[in-house]
């Protein structure tokens, strides 16, 4: 089970989720390739030591690149409910984030040069009392902003109208 379907509160429906985007492996694809070019300069060298090392030393980094970015991948979920924004991210060091939709002040997106060409950002969601969650790595940021302000909204209404309610009865 997810940590969002693990923590809905009774009534409570998950209406959209969002994920990472597969450009996280961007960086240790490209420290994989110079790896694997300094190990094709080093069959031509005689004296390739220190090319070997800086070989092995890169090899290990794009491993480790690689593991993080997977960890990344398979524990970072990011949700919208009809009542709050759930969100987890991390293994070890988590980082969660429960925040109801009445609390929500804004949503920001940040997205670099290579974000907004492949659709992927920084999403980050401050609620009142200066609560603040950064997810980075996020597919369609844009369109999970607007969902959430969807979201907020048909809540606002539902609110609205349960008040209407209760005032006539």
């Amino acid at each position: 089970m997810s940590y969002i379907s693990d923590n809905l509160l009774p009534n409570e429906k998950v209406f959209f989720t969002a994920r990472v985007h597969p450009m996280i492996f961007l960086s240790p694809v490209l420290a994989f390739i110079v790896t694997v070019f300094l190990f094709i300069l080093s069959l031509n060298e005689k004296d390739a030591s220190v090319l070997i090392c800086l070989f092995l030393f890169l090899l290990f980094y794009s491993i480790l690149l690689g593991i993080r970015a997977t960890i990344m991948m398979l524990t970072t979920e990011f949700g919208v409910t009809n009542r709050r924004i759930i969100a987890k991210s991390g293994f070890i060091r988590r980082q969660t984030i429960e925040i109801f939709l009445s609390k929500i002040e804004s949503v920001s997106v940040y997205q670099s040069i290579l974000g907004r060409i492949f659709n992927y950002g920084t999403v980050t969601v401050i609620g009142t009392g200066g609560t603040k969650g950064s997810f980075q790595g996020i597919a369609n940021p844009i369109e999970t902003r607007k969902k959430i302000y969807q979201m907020i909204e048909i809540y606002t209404q539902s609110q609205q109208e349960a008040k209407e309610k209760s005032v006539e009865a």
